[in-house]
């Protein structure tokens, strides 16, 4: 359970450093198609938050149900980044809930991109969301060094070392 709420506050922690770098891009930077999977620095950020909503909403029948892993539910960078806040209080939230019986509860869904059903523990897909996150951060990252902008330090050891005082 400690392991899923260092990672929530690490991610909420990285999500602050990649959208205050991404603060400073004009909007043709910023919908700029930087050759990641969805394209755009914006359309990744949206795709994040998205399957966050998706996820989340799996385990606890609560929040937004995106139907797309494309969905851009907002046109403005700051409606994105306010509601990437919330969501990030909210996955901490939820860790902070968890108990070990509850991360080896199986639960069932459909993917979006399908409509078999699927069964599995908690724990695994707590784990995606914290990868798949790194994984397209990692998309965002390249996409701003790309266009010259200022490396980011997102390694999950820094935020312990600098932030997560709790976990060392």
């Amino acid at each position: 359970m400690q392991n899923f709420q260092m990672l929530a506050e690490y991610n909420a922690w990285a999500n602050r450093l990649v959208y205050a770098a991404t603060a400073e891009l004009i909007h043709d930077e910023l919908h700029r198609d930087t050759g990641a999977f969805f394209g755009s620095i914006f359309a990744t950020l949206s795709h994040i938050l998205t399957a966050d909503r998706i996820w989340l909403n799996r385990f606890t029948g609560e929040g937004p149900k995106p139907l797309a892993l494309n969905e851009r539910p907002y046109d403005r960078f700051e409606d994105l980044r306010a509601a990437r806040v919330a969501e990030d209080d909210r996955l901490i939230r939820f860790t902070q809930t968890l108990t070990p019986g509850a991360l080896e509860q199986s639960f069932t869904y459909s993917p979006v991109s399908s409509p078999e059903s699927i069964t599995q523990k908690l724990w695994p897909a707590l784990t995606h969301i914290f990868n798949h996150q790194t994984h397209h951060r990692g998309q965002v990252h390249v996409g701003l060094t790309g266009m010259g902008k200022p490396s980011l330090s997102l390694d999950l050891i820094y935020f312990v070392r600098s932030e997560g005082k709790a976990w060392i």
